[in-house]
């Protein structure tokens, strides 16, 4: 398995149990009027390797579900399925390769003009031999 379907097959399952679409990264989305929606995104940061023979590989990164909620409907929905997603990552959950570092971060909202954007974000690591 791939960090990527590890990370986002949590969130699909999740996402369609709760009739949430979720946009993956690279792929086209038009927005439905006045409905809710999902942006996942995985940000790899440089890989190392802690051994000398250089058989270690540590991947880190940072995984990114975006929740974004259609302007001027307020901020209390958004907020509840930002937690509920971060609740789903919780520190140190192993997903096959993966593992969580730390709690998932509900970052502060992003007021837009059409949107309002509720970014949650944590790390994760994958150490290979």
């Amino acid at each position: 398995m791939s960090i990527r379907s590890e990370l986002e097959g949590r969130l699909k399952t999740w996402a369609d149990a709760n009739n949430l679409p979720v946009v993956w990264q690279n792929t086209a989305y038009q927005p439905v009027a006045g409905k809710t929606y999902l942006r996942a995104f995985l940000m790899p940061a440089a890989s190392t390797s802690r051994d000398l023979a250089g058989v270690n590989r540590t991947h880190r990164g940072v995984f990114q579900v975006s929740v974004i909620a259609p302007a001027g409907t307020g901020s209390g929905a958004a907020e509840a399925i930002a937690e509920s997603i971060a609740a789903l990552y919780p520190p140190n959950l192993a997903l096959g390769i993966v593992k969580t570092v730390g709690p998932m971060t509900v970052a502060p909202a992003l007021q837009g003009e059409a949107t309002y954007t509720v970014p949650v974000w944590g790390r994760y690591v994958v150490d290979l031999y």
